[in-house]
């Protein structure tokens, strides 16, 4: 299992790479906590496991990793510009799930990844501030892949 600050970094990186080949932008925390989230529920409508223990929590914006919105929130709404070395390993099915997703939801701005969850019951049935519980999660994206 990984963490959800690994998850980020994935996501980070990949961003940083192609943006090499392509024109594309800068993944701002929003948008990361929105993939984090997309990427959590594939994992658990897929393969019955979560992707990371950290819990999402349903703050106004949407689910939010606490932990990982302090890593860069003094980036504001701005984009995050990754330069570490990205030495993670990952395997290659849940590999397989990140690239899914990035693909899927990447290409979506932050405040259309925020809107989408607004409109998903996880987070419309979480009060702010408390927990999103991964068993409703997992059973909305399960309904939502079948």
């Amino acid at each position: 299992m990984y963490s959800a600050k690994d998850i980020a970094e994935w996501f980070l990186n990949k961003n940083r790479v192609q943006m090499n080949f392509e024109d594309s932008e800068y993944i701002t925390n929003l948008k990361l906590q929105k993939l984090l989230y997309y990427a959590q529920g594939h994992c658990l409508s897929k393969i019955d496991e979560p992707l990371f223990d950290d819990e999402f929590l349903a703050w106004e914006h949407g689910p939010v990793i606490k932990e990982v919105y302090n890593l860069y929130k003094t980036n504001g709404s701005k984009g995050i510009e990754y330069d570490k070395d990205f030495n993670i390993i990952i395997d290659d099915d849940i590999e397989n799930i990140l690239e899914e997703v990035y693909e899927k939801y990447g290409q979506f701005s932050a405040w259309k990844l925020r809107n989408m969850t607004h409109e998903e019951s996880p987070w419309i049935n979480t009060p702010r501030n408390e927990i999103i519980p991964k068993c409703e999660i997992k059973e909305y994206f399960k309904k939502k892949s079948s």
